[in-house]
């Protein structure tokens, strides 16, 4: 089975948007349905020690270092306001380097940043079901 190699952007905290994306894409993984690496800086494993300083400078050419290891960049679109800087220089690094964008509208959010649905190569409401299957449906 072809392993999917994801960056799900998630701004500087662990959301529940966040939770509830590596909960459906584990969800599918043990289903069967798909095999993922998360290079979206998981807890488990941070880019940056907890407590320790990196100057955005740094930062950016770490989160360059993630994206270009991805070959799909799943923008939570409803976190967009909160972190638009950051998921800015996300989304540009990932046209960038030619990733396959999956823009994922939040449960019950009627509009979506511009900065997102113009650069998406598709965008999917906020379930199971959608995700999973842009993911499959990529070609990455």
């Amino acid at each position: 089975m072809k392993t999917y190699n994801l960056f799900v952007s998630h701004g500087w905290d662990y959301t529940d948007h966040y939770k509830k994306v590596i909960e459906w894409l584990d969800k599918a993984k043990n289903e069967g349905k798909l095999n993922y690496k998360n290079y979206s800086d998981p807890k488990e494993d941070p880019i940056v020690p907890l407590g320790e300083k990196v100057t955005k400078k740094a930062m950016k050419e770490l989160l360059e270092v993630q994206i270009n290891a991805c070959s799909i960049v799943i923008v939570l679109a409803g976190m967009y306001v909160a972190y638009s800087e950051w998921i800015d220089f996300e989304i540009d690094t990932a046209v960038k380097k030619g990733k396959y964008i999956i823009g994922l509208e939040p449960w019950g959010q009627e509009k979506v940043p511009t900065k997102v649905s113009n650069n998406a190569d598709i965008m999917v409401g906020w379930n199971y079901s959608s995700l999973i299957n842009a993911i499959l449906n990529s070609g990455k």
